[in-house]
């Protein structure tokens, strides 16, 4: 299955996981942004959508802080194209001002399966607001004690953990939303069974 690694703010250097993954992981593509410093929600958007549409097969997404942003604002028609996300280190774009662009965050559930993490200590984004985003999204969470922004500077480079969760998503079968009926139809339903 294709992946597609959608770095955050400044993108990922050498030695950051999502690089090393790069060079490792079979049939992989980096979502590259115009410009990486000043970011701009509709043109990494645009990109991102460009890279998911540009494949026949559904894709994995493997996001790193402000990528993990990008997916949660993806239109339904790149939404259907994805089998799972790996969401690491949410960004908090109300945190910083060159990221406000990405604000409000969606707080929609995502129709595709994925798994967030999360570091306790990370500088970037509270642990508890990255638990509302999982919450939020319908995403498996799972918490790394003291993992900084799960970076290089927080000491992750292979990142084999990540590669795990990276896995278990792409061999997952795809996420059936519950529908949920509107009230009204339900109790016509109910009065209809006595």
């Amino acid at each position: 299955m294709r992946t597609l690694i959608i770095p955050g703010w400044r993108n990922s250097g050498p030695g950051h996981w999502q690089s090393l993954w790069e060079t490792r992981l079979p049939d992989v593509a980096r979502v590259q942004q115009d410009d990486w410093v000043a970011p701009r929600r509709a043109a990494w958007l645009h990109n991102t959508v460009q890279a998911i549409l540009a494949r026949p097969d559904p894709v994995l997404l493997v996001a790193h802080s402000l990528g993990c942003i990008v997916v949660s604002h993806l239109p339904s028609e790149a939404q259907a194209r994805v089998h799972g996300a790996l969401l690491v280190a949410p960004a908090d774009p109300e945190r910083r001002a060159v990221l406000v662009d990405f604000a409000p965050v969606p707080h929609a559930q995502l129709p595709f399966r994925s798994t967030l993490v999360a570091s306790t200590d990370d500088p970037y984004c509270p642990v508890r607001l990255a638990g509302a985003y999982a919450r939020a999204w319908g995403s498996q969470l799972v918490r790394l004690p003291d993992a900084g922004h799960i970076n290089v500077e927080s000491g992750h480079g292979e990142w084999p953990q990540g590669l795990e969760l990276l896995r278990a998503l792409e061999q997952a079968p795809p996420r059936a939303l519950q529908r949920v009926e509107p009230p009204a139809r339900r109790t016509t339903l109910a009065l209809a069974a006595r």
